[in-house]
């Protein structure tokens, strides 16, 4: 085991060069968000634009296409066909495999609800793309009882699971060889959080993350999470890094975010907006 530490990201995260326009630093994609889970979609993206993506555009459900345009002002926003109950559904394949041929990565599942069709839905997606995919929350969900379509995308693939979602996928305890041998099954990165949540590859590659704290323990910093490595992934790290990376920004921003409202009142709010201070204290500028 290795640990993630400031001066290790350091070594991925450099100062942009002047001579750049924002098709150097990665086109992504989320898909994310149903009624009733806006706030999923919100931190992902937003969370996406912190880190540095150059465009990010959020496709979600349309019945929640108004809620989202009113609150995100930097993200590309695109509404997607969807059921009656506001979830995606598998007439909303073409559209989104249309935005995603586009990106540089792509990320799915920060509150998407739950359906067979959905499922369905995402399988389609994992099997039909070939850019990396960043799978949270209900992504992962849609392949409890499927992992073996896991091992058949022609993507690289990190999963962000905690423990429980990591034991109803798998069916297994969430440890480290556990976990391991998930990653070796599937041909996956996965990123188990926990108090130190820890990144593992098939390779039997792990990195323990060194940041981070219990006012973390919110609905919504998932998906601040996720955004993150999302960007990151867009920006030319590999997959693996960018996990690690990813963990230990979202954590360095948690921990600012404890020392200014305490653990109890911090919020994935404040954890987002507490990126920049993270990545500045990283590259200077």
């Amino acid at each position: 085991m290795e640990y993630i530490t400031k001066d290790f990201v350091k070594t991925l995260i450099k100062p942009r060069e002047q001579e750049t326009n924002k098709n150097h630093y990665g086109r992504v994609l989320a898909i994310c968000g149903c009624m009733g889970y806006t706030g999923a979609a919100y931190f992902a993206s937003q969370a996406a634009v912190k880190t540095g993506s150059g465009v990010v555009t959020l496709a979600v459900p349309n019945t929640i296409y108004p809620i989202l345009a009113s609150k995100l002002n930097e993200p590309v926003i695109r509404p997607i066909t969807c059921d009656t109950s506001g979830k995606f559904c598998l007439n909303s394949f073409d559209e989104l495999y249309e935005l995603a041929s586009h990106a540089d990565c792509v990320l799915i599942g920060c509150g998407l609800g739950r359906s067979d069709e959905l499922d369905l839905l995402v399988h389609k997606l994992v099997l039909s793309l070939s850019c990396p995919i960043v799978l949270d929350a209900d992504g992962i969900n849609a392949f409890s009882g499927h992992i073996d379509l896991l091992s058949k995308s022609n993507a690289q693939i990190v999963l962000t699971p905690h423990y429980g979602e990591f034991k109803r996928l798998s069916v297994l305890e969430p440890t480290i060889q556990n976990a391991i041998k998930f990653c070796q099954q599937t041909n996956t990165t996965v990123l188990l959080k926990s108090h130190r949540t820890n990144v593992l590859n098939a390779s039997k590659c792990h990195f323990q993350n060194t940041t981070g704290n219990a006012g973390m323990a919110k609905g919504g910093s998932g998906d601040v999470l996720s955004g993150i490595i999302l960007s990151l992934i867009g920006q030319g790290l590999s997959p693996f890094d960018a996990a690690c990376v990813g963990a230990w920004l979202h954590g360095a921003a948690g921990d600012i975010s404890a020392k200014q409202f305490g653990q109890y009142s911090m919020t994935p709010s404040d954890i987002l907006n507490n990126i920049w201070a993270v990545m500045l204290d990283i590259v200077g500028c």
